[in-house]
């Protein structure tokens, strides 16, 4: 029988590819082909991007299962980079994730449900002025439903999966449904203008150098619509079998959602000119690069079904994104628990339920998630940290390395596909998008690192007179031995 006080490994295969699918899938596949069209400006390159960050992510899915399988662990990226490069390289990170790119992304999303709901409710979209304040429906709708996934996920890790795989189906099967009938019946003013001939397909200017900055630029936003796979990581803990389950959900989780974005796009030129005027009159006129907001998949839609179209685009996103929601909140919970246990977090942090999960984590999450969601002032703490965040998936990659120079006897249940090559190659192209956006966008990426740096101070008061990776996994992970015994090579 397990410990109450420990974290319970109750989540299958299945369970574990609905956390890597629904968290990925949220609601940067409906807007971000927008803002790529606008920067590469042909559908060649907009389906290049799309498939060079593919590759990227695919190849850091192949690489990362390994760390997965050898330490699951609650928070496991936190651990990793703990593991590999000491305690204050993963408190930079935490505290990086915590404060800003976890709980930013939980406001994000939540007023992403609430902008499609007011689609269908137009009160939502209300403001309400109480003397000197006022109040947004928008900001009040996401509020709400960050409260509500909590409180469902304090009730144990049975109902927050529940939650996860009813909305990742559902999701995934609208999107199959679009992809199917976007690509039989075919708009033929945009497939003319797409892929009419070479020359249309390929773009002016497509194969000159100054398309480079701009290639690399709109890489970070198919980058950001690709990510969530480090969710299942933070749930290593509570994965059954997490030797074979890590690496399988994540990586057939992470290539089932790199052919649905690819067809997806497909999807969008088959229905909309890739260029188009901002000001013209109709979504075909306005073509991909000047859908209204970003809204592709709306504008899309409503070429097919017209004004339904965008109800239906409306109800699309909103599942989406609160299945995308609620494996945010699993992972980033998992992540102040493991802190807390290092003790550079809230002790009541480390703490489980009745439910045997981190009830405290959540509801503090979801506090400074809400403050984020209620201020509206986190858009630009997210466009700080992109940099800092490419910077830690480098870091995260490159444990591998690490890893099998500091504990080469260690047990790796699965191996990185493809080692050395498939993640120096990883290292190799998140570089050079790294260099990439700290020249186009200097301001944003330095402060961000700024940001990050910040925080040392902050370790070192904290870790005065403590040594944070000293105790044993086993131990300090609160984990079954059977679990505990694979991690760092000790036999049954």
């Amino acid at each position: 029988m397990d410990h109450p006080q420990r974290l319970k490994p109750n989540l299958s295969v299945f369970d574990a590819f609905a956390v890597v699918a629904g968290t990925t899938i949220g609601s940067g596949i409906f807007i971000v082909s927008a803002a790529i069209a606008s920067e590469v400006r042909s559908p060649a390159l907009l389906l290049m991007v799309w498939i060079s960050a593919s590759g990227l992510s695919l190849a850091g899915a192949l690489t990362v299962a390994e760390l997965g399988a050898m330490m699951p662990a609650a928070g496991a990226q936190y651990v990793f980079l703990r593991e590999s490069y000491g305690g204050m390289c993963a408190f930079l990170f935490g505290w990086t994730v915590v404060v800003v790119i976890q709980t930013g992304s939980v406001a994000a999303v939540s007023l992403v449900f609430a902008k499609y709901l007011g689609v269908i409710v137009p009160s939502v979209h209300s403001r309400w002025d109480l003397g000197p304040a006022s109040i947004q429906g928008e900001r009040l709708a996401g509020l709400a439903l960050i409260a509500f996934l909590t409180t469902v996920n304090t009730r144990g890790l049975y109902t927050g999966r529940a939650v996860q795989n009813l909305f990742t189906v559902t999701k995934m099967a609208a999107l199959f449904g679009i992809i199917f009938f976007a690509l039989v019946a075919p708009n033929h003013q945009a497939w003319r203008a797409n892929f009419g001939s070479w020359s249309a397909f390929v773009g002016a200017g497509a194969m000159s150098s100054s398309i480079l900055p701009g290639f690399g630029a709109a890489m970070i936003g198919a980058l950001f619509s690709l990510g969530g796979s480090e969710n299942l990581m933070a749930l290593g803990a509570e994965v059954r079998n997490p030797g074979r389950s890590l690496p399988l959900a994540l990586i057939s989780g992470t290539a089932i959602v790199i052919g649905l974005y690819l067809l997806i796009n497909f999807a969008y030129l088959s229905q909309l000119p890739v260029l188009g005027d901002p000001a013209a009159s109709t979504a075909v006129g306005r073509g991909i690069s000047g859908a209204q907001a970003g809204r592709v998949a709306t504008a899309a839609m409503e070429v097919m079904w017209g004004p339904a179209g965008a109800t239906l685009t409306a109800i699309l996103v909103m599942v989406s994104t609160v299945g995308c929601l609620n494996g945010l909140i699993l992972g980033g919970a998992r992540l102040m628990y493991a802190m807390a246990h290092d003790r550079v977090f809230f002790g009541t942090a480390a703490r489980l339920n009745d439910s045997s999960v981190p009830g405290f984590a959540l509801v503090l999450q979801a506090v400074w998630a809400s403050v984020l969601a209620a201020s509206g002032d986190f858009g630009d703490l997210l466009n700080y940290m992109g940099a800092a965040a490419a910077l830690f998936g480098i870091l995260t990659i490159a444990a591998v390395f690490v890893m099998r120079i500091k504990r080469p006897d260690a047990i790796r249940p699965y191996r990185a596909w493809g080692y050395p090559f498939v993640p120096v190659a990883h290292i190799l192209g998140s570089l050079a998008i790294l260099i990439d956006v700290v020249v186009v966008k200097p301001k944003y990426s330095l402060f961000g690192l700024f940001i990050v740096l910040s925080a040392v101070p902050l370790y070192l008061w904290l870790n005065r007179g403590v040594r944070l990776a000293s105790v044993p996994a086993e131990e300090f992970w609160l984990l079954p031995a059977s679990r505990s015994e694979t991690r760092f090579g000790k036999t049954p």
